[in-house]
C-alpha cells in the first residue's frame, strides 16, 4: 500500500508521499514522486499499485515526452500523453501479471500549471488511463490508504486553505495513516508549486525530523478527548437513563 495526498488549492498545489514499499517480506523505500519537465513547464506525478508497472511506464513518460513535437501548453496534455503510455504498460504487461495473480492498479496523481493553464490543475489518473480534474468542492484526492487520513483532511480543507495549513493537515493525515498502517511510513517527499510560478519545489522529512510534531498530535488529542463538553457523559456514568430495555 501507500499514501499519496494531492491538494489543489487557492495558492497552489501540494502533493505528498510516503517511501515505504512492501514487496512479499521485505520493506523497501522508494521516492514515489517524480518530477517532469516539458519546455518550460514542469509538473509532479505520483502513484501507487504495482512498482514495477509504475516504473516502466514512468520511463515510457519520460522517452514520449523527449520525443514529442507538439507544444504541450496544457496539463491535461500531459495527462493525456502519461495515460497513452499507461495504457500501452497494461497491454505489454497486464495478461502476464494476472496469469501470475497480480493486478495492473496503478492509480496516479499529477498536479501542476502549464502556461495556458488558468491556474494550477490537479488530475486523478486510474489504471485504464480514464481521468479526473479535481475540482474545488472537494480539492484533494489520496491514492492508496485513504480511510485513516481522509477524516481529517475532509473535516479541515477548504479550496481557500493557505498552503501553510495546507501542509498542515497533509502531514496530519499522512502521520494518523502511518500510526494505524503498516506499510505506510517514512521518510515523506512533497512537492509544492505556487500559483503562476511555474517552478516545482521539493522537499524530504525523516521521521526524527518530524518527531516532535508527531508527539504534539498525540498529545492535544489526548487533551481535547479531556476538554470535550461532557454533560452527555456524565448522564451516562451517573446511572440516569431515559429508559429501560
Amino acid at each position: 500500500m501507500t499514501f499519496c495526498v494531492g491538494m489543489r488549492l487557492k495558492e497552489g498545489i501540494i502533493g505528498l508521499a510516503d517511501n515505504l514499499i512492501i514487496t512479499g517480506n521485505e520493506a523497501i523505500r522508494a521516492k514515489k514522486i517524480t518530477t517532469h519537465r516539458t519546455g518550460n513547464n514542469s509538473f509532479f506525478l505520483m502513484t501507487s499499485g504495482l512498482r514495477s508497472a509504475r516504473d516502466k511506464t514512468i520511463t515510457y513518460l519520460d522517452e514520449a515526452l523527449e520525443r514529442h513535437e507538439e507544444s504541450l501548453d496544457r496539463l491535461y496534455k500531459a495527462v493525456n500523453l502519461f495515460s497513452n503510455e499507461l495504457r500501452r504498460v497494461k497491454k505489454e504487461d497486464g495478461e502476464a501479471l494476472s496469469e501470475s495473480g497480480f493486478t495492473f492498479n496503478i492509480y496516479s496523481i499529477v498536479g501542476g500549471q502549464f502556461e495556458n493553464d488558468p491556474e494550477p490543475q490537479l488530475f486523478l489518473v486510474y489504471p485504464q488511463g480514464n481521468w479526473i480534474n479535481v475540482g474545488t468542492t472537494s480539492p484533494y484526492v489520496i491514492i492508496g490508504e485513504s480511510k485513516y487520513g481522509k477524516p481529517i483532511i475532509k473535516r479541515t480543507l477548504t479550496y481557500d486553505t493557505s498552503l501553510h495549513t495546507a501542509l498542515r493537515i497533509a502531514y496530519l493525515a499522512f502521520d494518523s495513516s502511518r500510526i494505524n498502517a503498516i506499510d505506510v511510513d517514512f521518510p515523506i517527499d512533497i512537492a509544492v508549486y505556487r500559483n503562476n510560478s511555474f517552478c516545482l519545489e521539493q522537499y524530504r522529512f525523516t521521521e526524527n525530523e518530524l518527531a516532535d510534531i508527531s508527539e504534539w498530535w498525540q498529545e492535544r488529542l489526548r487533551k481535547s478527548a479531556e476538554e470535550m463538553p461532557a454533560e452527555w457523559v456524565k448522564k451516562v456514568l451517573n446511572g440516569n437513563p431515559e429508559s429501560a430495555a
